[in-house]
């Protein structure tokens, strides 16, 4: 990945960038809200989240849903894709790895208001669905369903 920032700060969109080794090398990029004083909700989905259990090492499956409310700056999509995928060799519990990526979202973006949702897979015949917000949502925004049901066989 590249270390420089060209002309439009940006540090990966337009340019080769390399898969980051691990959730803390990974770097997220923020560009200036393009409605600035809207409330507006931004969702992102990522249906085949993959993470590893830090007892066994084996894969983890999850359906990850992220909502929120711009501030100032939104995430560059391209830079949330090579974050998200820098999970794929971390290993972390269900709990850990959703709330982690909920709270370095909010803590580096600091949107109007943020949530993640973490739909995980069946591990020993148990799926575990983990839930995260920054706060209440704001008054009189929008907010669909996450759209994922509960497990049974979550097509």
């Amino acid at each position: 990945m590249s270390d420089t920032t060209g002309p439009d700060g940006l540090r990966q969109l337009g340019r080769q960038s390399d898969m980051p080794a691990s959730p803390q090398e990974a770097v997220l990029d923020y560009v200036a809200n393009p409605r600035p004083g809207s409330l507006y909700c931004i969702r992102f989905t990522a249906p085949e989240f993959t993470s590893l259990c830090p007892v066994t090492g084996q894969p983890d499956f999850a359906h990850i849903v992220i909502d929120y409310a711009p501030g100032e700056t939104i995430v560059e999509s391209k830079s949330l894709k090579l974050f998200l995928a820098s999970f794929r060799n971390h290993c972390g519990f269900h709990e850990d790895v959703t709330v982690g990526i909920g709270q370095r979202l909010a803590e580096e973006m600091s949107p109007q208001w943020l949530r993640i949702g973490g739909y995980w897979y069946p591990r020993g015949g148990i799926p575990i669905d983990v839930f995260w917000q920054s706060g209440p949502p704001p008054a009189h925004m929008w907010l669909p369903d996450q759209g994922v049901p509960s497990y049974r066989g979550r097509g």
